[in-house]
């Protein structure tokens, strides 16, 4: 049986689209080929933020799977990755912070770094508020700064803090959510705010400015994680591969249809039309969406960013990140070209 699925998975891909984004038989042959085999299979879908994949699967034609997919939305990947521990995820993508964190906990975190999402690193910034009189990162030593624990923001906090002679003792940071932190910051509880995503854009939007932004600090390599049980499981390996093959058909459209994509992002980050679409714009130009398989460069990037913690004390114990990367989907995904 595992040979019959894994010839359906191959033949599938290589069959790909005829043009049509509406066609149910078209969507059924993208990756798995047979939907008899898959007709039972669920996967569940943890996304950051907002319903982005969901989404764009939509607009792309692409979303009626020969598979069911439960949805789920979280504020950071740390609590994705949290959920998929508790095996109440299959699939996720997070940033390349939370696998190593999660990894620490008592099963190893029940997951695999099976792909890599590049992508952009906008919208990953240090504000503070309009007319604080703070013009350099010096200006807050001793001064209260939310940041979101285990995520990106904790990782280029660290990284801007470093490159300004500072330690992280040298201020008061503080552990909050995405969601309290722009509280916290808008309630002037905090000096400043180092987050991601819609906390970012919001926060602009009530006036925010930049203080310094982590668009040359983060990599761009956003891993994708699937859960050890699912990847076990052979029905549900294989609604995986085929899912990844949508998402970077997805992508495809997005930038094939700019205005369009941009107009589903403002609605559903509430933020202007014409700024979703500049910022995606730009987010293209520096690094266009494009899941690839697993490279030892994409490894290499995320033991450094372990050795780095390891130094400040945030780990206690160095860790070697290979041990929960895994090849197993090389092959069906194009190789890195960075």
């Amino acid at each position: 049986m595992r040979k019959v699925l894994w010839f359906l998975l191959i033949v599938g891909l290589s069959i790909g689209f005829a043009g049509c984004a509406g066609n149910q038989t078209n969507n059924a042959q993208i990756g798995s080929g047979d939907t008899d085999d898959l007709s039972k299979v669920t996967i569940r879908v943890g996304q950051t933020g907002w319903s982005n994949f969901e989404l764009m699967l939509k607009a792309a034609g692409i979303a009626d799977t020969p598979y069911k997919v439960d949805y789920k939305v979280f504020q950071g990947g740390n609590l994705c990755l949290e959920a998929m521990a508790s095996d109440n995820l299959d699939f996720t993508l997070t940033s390349e912070i939370p696998p190593i964190f999660s990894a620490q906990s008592a099963n190893q975190g029940n997951f695999k770094i099976i792909a890599v999402s590049q992508s952009t690193t906008l919208n990953q910034e240090l504000v503070v508020p309009k007319d604080s009189g703070v013009t350099s990162i010096k200006d807050l030593r001793g001064q209260k700064i939310a940041y979101v624990n285990n995520t990106t923001a904790h990782y280029f906090l660290l990284k801007m803090l470093s490159q300004a002679g500072m330690k992280w003792e040298d201020v008061n940071p503080v552990q909050l959510s995405t969601s309290d932190g722009l509280t916290a910051f808008s309630g002037g509880k905090i000096a400043a705010l180092a987050s991601y995503g819609n906390a970012i854009i919001s926060a602009h939007q009530q006036g925010a400015v930049t203080l310094v932004s982590a668009k040359d600090i983060l990599s761009g390599n956003f891993p994708v994680e699937a859960s050890i049980s699912a990847l076990s499981d052979t029905g549900k390996r294989a609604a995986i591969a085929d899912y990844l093959t949508r998402i970077n058909k997805a992508y495809e459209w997005t930038r094939n249809n700019p205005e369009k994509w941009a107009q589903i992002i403002a609605d559903n980050t509430h933020q202007p039309y014409d700024q979703a679409l500049a910022t995606f714009k730009e987010g293209m130009a520096q690094s266009p969406d494009k899941v690839v398989a697993v490279s030892q460069k994409a490894i290499d990037s995320q033991q450094d960013i372990a050795k780095q913690f390891l130094e400040v004390g945030v780990l206690k114990t160095n860790i070697d990140v290979s041990s929960f990367w895994s090849h197993e989907y090389d092959k069906e995904l194009p190789i890195s070209d960075k």
